[in-house]
C-alpha cells in the first residue's frame, strides 16, 4: 500500500507541475489604497506591501508585473480580489505602483511566476 501512495503522490506532482506553465496577461493596472481593512484573503491590507488584487488567480500566487511605459518590473503576491473596472487586469497597492513608477493607470504585462499547490490526494491516501 505504501508504494501505491507514493506512486499516486508522484503522479499528482507531475500533473500539478505540467499545469503550472507561465500564464501571461496584458492590460491596464490601477492603484488601490488599502486602508488596513481585511482583504478578500482574510489578511490585513497594507498599502506599502507588494501585494495586489486579481479577479481569478488563487491567493498566494506570485506575479511579475511589468510597466510597458518604462520597462520597470516588480513581483507581487495576490491577496485580494479585483479590479472591478472593465479593461483592468490588476490592482496594485500604492507601494507596488510606486516601484513601477506609476501613480494612477499604466499598461502592464503580467507573468505568473508561481501558483500555490494544494494537495489533490483523496483523504484516505493522506493517512
Amino acid at each position: 500500500m505504501t508504494h501505491l501512495r507514493l506512486a499516486l503522490f508522484l503522479i499528482g506532482l507531475l500533473l500539478a507541475a505540467s499545469g503550472s506553465a507561465a500564464h501571461a496577461e496584458s492590460g491596464t493596472a490601477s492603484v488601490y489604497g488599502s486602508n488596513g481593512g481585511e482583504t478578500a484573503s482574510g489578511e490585513r491590507g497594507n498599502s506599502s506591501a507588494l501585494t495586489a488584487a486579481h479577479r481569478t488567480l488563487p491567493f498566494g500566487t506570485m506575479v511579475q508585473v511589468t510597466n510597458k511605459n518604462n520597462g520597470r518590473s516588480i513581483t507581487v503576491r495576490i491577496n485580494d480580489r479585483g479590479p472591478f473596472t472593465l479593461g483592468r487586469v490588476i490592482d496594485l497597492t500604492t507601494g507596488g505602483a510606486g516601484q513601477l513608477g506609476m501613480s494612477d493607470l499604466a499598461p502592464v504585462d503580467l507573468t505568473v511566476l508561481s501558483v500555490p499547490v494544494k494537495s489533490t490526494l483523496p483523504r484516505w491516501l493522506s493517512n
